[in-house]
């Protein structure tokens, strides 16, 4: 078993500004990286969720990283349900874009054409990544909206199919509607991601709101699981119009939290062959440091 533990995004502009992670004078996109991949294993790419990767920059992120080193790609919007504004399409499809008069549009909104036209172009621009041997997982956060019924099935077993093709590839998948793990189809839902081949995301996030899932410490992967924190801030998870950095995610985990969240992980992780942790506390460098804490624990257990 192996455990790897990294944060999301090494890029965010309130850890830069808070010039407590990178030293002076580390102040390129490459310095940034390189510094970071000399303390973290891992790291989780998010830009890529809020518009199209492309293959330039997973050739330099393949570049400027030590070997062994695993990034974690969150997929485009647009593929896991969430509107999708038109200027975050590439340029030149824009103009082939469907005129309904949205100004964001929905994956059911474009033609079958234009959608493998999209999985084509991610897929190319991930390559070097998968060719380097640094592609963790392709991470699947799937929309509040998008539920547990035959259409929210659908659509999941239909991204999990264009997936399939892509040899060397993992898909891991994080709900966020409480309705795949309630009593009723927490069931078959773990069966569904264990016949796919799905790695089930494990979080850690305030409850008791319909976009918040349990904590589920199974795994459906034999090779994989995937551990994310997103913080326990219950007063700004569903506040609207607040950036994620600058509120939402506004949580430092205590040591009386890190220690039980470590002894959990090390038994989830006793199940596969490598286990990733990601911290999504995004607000300036909390996710650093509890990263660096968290490892500590493990290394004591």
């Amino acid at each position: 078993m192996g455990i790897l533990v990294g944060t999301a995004s090494w890029t965010d502009p309130t850890l830069v500004r808070c010039k407590r992670f990178y030293p002076p004078g580390c102040s390129s996109a490459e310095a940034r990286l390189r510094h970071y991949a000399s303390i973290f294993p891992i790291v989780e790419v998010d830009s890529s969720y809020y518009a199209m990767p492309n293959p330039a920059n997973s050739v330099a992120w393949a570049q400027r990283t030590p070997p062994g080193f695993v990034f974690n790609i969150k997929a485009f919007r647009l593929f896991t349900g969430h509107q999708t504004a038109r200027d975050m399409f590439p340029a030149d499809l824009q103009p082939h874009l469907p005129r309904n008069g949205k100004t964001s549009l929905y994956y059911k909104d474009l033609s079958a054409e234009l959608q493998q036209e999209l999985w084509c172009r991610y897929f190319e621009a991930i390559e070097p990544l998968r060719a380097s041997g640094k592609l963790g997982v392709v991470h699947f956060q799937f929309a509040p909206w998008v539920i547990c019924n035959p259409h929210g099935i659908r659509h999941v077993e239909h991204c999990a199919d264009v997936m399939s093709v892509m040899d060397g590839c993992t898909m891991a998948v994080e709900f966020r509607n409480q309705t795949w793990f309630d009593e009723k189809r927490r069931h078959s839902t773990l069966a569904m991601e264990r016949e796919r081949g799905l790695v089930n995301v494990v979080v850690d996030e305030p409850q008791g709101s319909t976009n918040s899932i349990p904590a589920i410490w199974e795994t459906t992967h034999p090779g994989l699981a995937l551990i994310r924190l997103h913080g326990r801030n219950h007063e700004t998870w569903n506040i609207k119009g607040m950036t994620a950095s600058s509120s939402r995610f506004n949580y430092e985990y205590n040591d009386d939290e890190l220690d039980p969240l470590a002894r959990q992980i090390i038994e989830i992780s006793k199940a596969v062959d490598m286990t990733h942790v990601v911290f999504n506390t995004n607000y300036e460098d909390q996710s650093q440091r509890n990263a660096l804490r968290l490892m500590g624990f493990l290394d004591q257990a």
